[in-house]
């Protein structure tokens, strides 16, 4: 049998799952990606005995449920395919996207099946020749996810698939909630409606929004969602397509995002708050109680759930606050917004070295099988097949499937849509803008001089 490491025995020790950031030492990156690669001489495909396939697998998922659930589904492709050995590395996302995954693609060290966040991102993949097209020798699992798939694909042809994907919202702790006396049958869908519940919280001493801003990337959303709601989707089309941010809609995302700084309703320090690493956590302070919602992406469940069931001395795998102490609800409107309907969201992937063996596309297709993902739902996750939304247990996740299921569209998080070069000065410049740092319109400056430099 496989055995299973833990977190200190992987790329990286936080038990995390985040999006985008800084960087880390490149002496210490170096390291992790030689100890990382278990392949030939460009770590596809190759086997150190001359025997059998090695198939080298890159994930994010650091803490447990998903380290060992990633562990188990892995032991069994290598029992239902003698021959066959799959190397696995975990690594913080942050040090696999911006910096592990960068240098091995340089380095002629790429994994085989790596972590893939689709968008701009990818779109550079696919122009540098790193990433295989799986259009026909994955086609029914193409079909089978649907609409998701679409944020993985360039050109009409797909270099990658989601194994998770729903929209980002607010995670509220329902017994905060209830304490102040608010209903959790019936969550705000209009910003007065939004406003007067902090207002509540605030008034019960509940903190009523946590925001990990040190990390940046959790700020930047909320001008992200802002931005859905407030800019049409021509306009979004228009700007993605040329790189002309010059419609008043833009700088009206940061009016309107005022109107939420305004409420004074996130946690004090928030600035110096980290996202998802530990109990000290925005994730940490809504699953222990310390803070009533936070706004994030559709993996926050299962993050809250690791952080709360360790500080519960529970079983890795319980759902409890899942289950019980978790709702949800999206980002409401602005009503002098013109985004029609549509909601912020996405998935995690994974996509296949251009070089890597055919096994590792049958891996790829077996993690997307109905059986496995029927399983990562049962942990508390969103699925990519679409076919099993309605087998949704959990609250929470089942309302935010809900949600998407009714929105007009999702627009793909505006740093992978818009692709790294634009996504660090986006962010940077957001997150000074919500410190009191800058306006409405320098946001919307860094991002065109950034598009167009």
């Amino acid at each position: 049998m496989r055995p299973r490491r833990s977190p200190d025995q992987i790329g990286h020790s936080m038990k995390t799952k985040i999006r985008a950031g800084g960087m880390v030492a490149m002496a210490a990156t170096v390291a992790l990606v030689a100890a990382a690669c278990g392949g030939g001489d460009n770590g596809n495909g190759g086997s150190a005995d001359g025997n059998g396939v090695e198939i080298t697998w890159w994930h994010n998922g650091t803490g447990e449920p998903l380290l060992g659930f990633w562990e188990d589904v892995a032991q069994e492709f290598e029992d239902k395919n003698p021959g066959v050995t799959i190397n696995i590395q975990a690594f913080q996302n942050e040090e696999l996207r911006n910096t592990v995954l960068p240098n091995a693609f340089a380095g002629g060290n790429a994994p085989d099946l790596f972590q893939s966040w689709g968008g701009g991102e990818l779109a550079q993949w696919v122009e540098d020749g790193i990433v295989k097209d799986l259009s026909d020798v994955a086609s029914d699992t193409i079909d089978a996810i649907g609409t998701p798939a679409t944020a993985w694909q360039v050109d009409g042809k797909t270099y990658g698939l989601p194994y998770t994907f729903g929209p980002a919202g607010f995670w509220v702790n329902t017994d905060l909630w209830e304490k102040a006396g608010l209903d959790t049958t019936n969550f705000p869908t209009t910003w007065d409606e939004l406003f007067a519940a902090w207002s509540t919280l605030k008034d019960a001493g509940i903190t009523p929004v946590a925001v990990g801003g040190l990390d940046g990337w959790p700020a930047a959303h909320w001008w992200y969602h802002t931005a859905v709601s407030t800019v049409s989707p021509e306009t979004f089309e228009k700007a993605m397509s040329t790189g002309d941010f010059s419609d008043p809609a833009w700088e009206k995302t940061g009016e309107n995002l005022q109107t939420i700084l305004d409420a004074n309703a996130f946690n004090d320090g928030w600035q110096a708050t980290s996202a998802q690493q530990g109990a000290a956590s925005s994730a940490g302070m809504v699953a222990l109680g310390q803070a009533a919602s936070e706004l994030m992406g559709v993996w926050n469940g299962g993050v809250m759930g690791g952080i709360y069931n360790e500080a519960n001395g529970l079983d890795e795998n319980s759902q409890e606050l899942q289950e019980n102490h978790l709702g949800w609800f999206p980002f409401p409107a602005f009503a002098n917004g013109e985004g029609d309907g549509r909601i912020l969201g996405g998935g995690d992937g994974f996509s296949v070295h251009a070089d890597a063996p055919a096994e590792t596309v049958d891996f790829l297709k077996y993690i997307l099988s109905e059986d496995v993902q029927r399983r990562y739902v049962a942990l508390g996750n969103s699925p990519a097949l679409a076919s099993l939304g309605a087998e949704i247990e959990d609250p929470a996740q089942a309302a935010a499937q809900k949600a998407l299921a009714n929105a007009s569209g999702v627009q793909l998080w505006l740093d992978t849509a818009f692709g790294p070069a634009v996504a660090n000065p986006m962010n940077d410049a957001i997150v000074q803008f919500m410190q009191g740092n800058g306006t409405p319109q320098q946001v919307v400056d860094a991002i065109s001089n950034s598009w167009a430099g």
